[in-house]
């Protein structure tokens, strides 16, 4: 499982970051709306650090089986007190151990790929677990490539231990470690008006 200090971050913010509205709704729901569109009925998903289920939720109607994993015990009490399809299911499990059930057709990393401690690790696992022609849709914070103000504000908010690690990545960084883990990158754009908050579809090339 993940670090025992991340767990309990997550575990005590839980309440306090599920309660606070989503910044950019006409964002959010352009997002789902391009991820929706990527999907097909006959689909088994995969979602790595699902929080408080809110996107599995919207997007698990659109595939026959939804499988949204966080290492939150708290996020996902949330997330199971909320109506949901029945073809969802939430499983406690952290990036590194969120991948029984065999190949999926598509793996979701909604706001998690900035937060886990081996970013090409976490990505050769994806890859090994998607179908040929599987597809990765993910959003990630770029910290690398906010302003100095902002990425300070994050350093400072880090030692005080009231935000988590996160990986410094630019832009070009995430591309090449995707490319790195054997995808090719799709699609990318910006939902929203922050650019180091990029939106990257990716695929496992089909060798067929």
């Amino acid at each position: 499982m993940a670090e025992t200090r991340h767990v309990r971050f997550w575990n005590r913010i839980a309440g306090r970051y599920t309660a606070k509205p989503v910044k950019d709704p006409a964002a959010y729901e352009a997002m789902l709306a391009d991820a929706a569109g990527r999907l097909r009925p006959t689909d088994r998903v995969l979602e790595i650090g699902c929080g408080s289920g809110s996107t599995a939720i919207r997007l698990a109607p659109h595939v026959a089986e939804w499988t949204a994993t966080d290492f939150s015990s708290e996020m996902l009490r949330i997330a199971r007190a909320k109506p949901a399809p029945d073809n969802l299911r939430f499983v406690l499990a952290d990036a590194q151990n969120a991948f029984a059930g065999g190949l999926f057709d598509a793996i979701c990393a909604f706001q998690v790929l900035h937060l886990v401690g081996d970013l090409p690790g976490t990505l050769a696992r994806i890859h090994a677990h998607l179908k040929p022609g599987g597809l990765l849709i993910s959003k990630t914070w770029c910290f690398a490539d906010m302003g100095v103000k902002l990425r300070s504000l994050f350093f400072v908010l880090g030692a005080l231990r009231v935000f988590p690690p996160v990986n410094n990545l630019t832009t070009g960084a995430l591309r090449r470690t995707l490319r790195d883990a054997g995808f090719e990158i799709v699609d990318e754009r910006v939902f929203g008006k922050n650019p180091a908050g990029p939106y990257i579809v990716a695929r496992k090339p089909d060798p067929s």
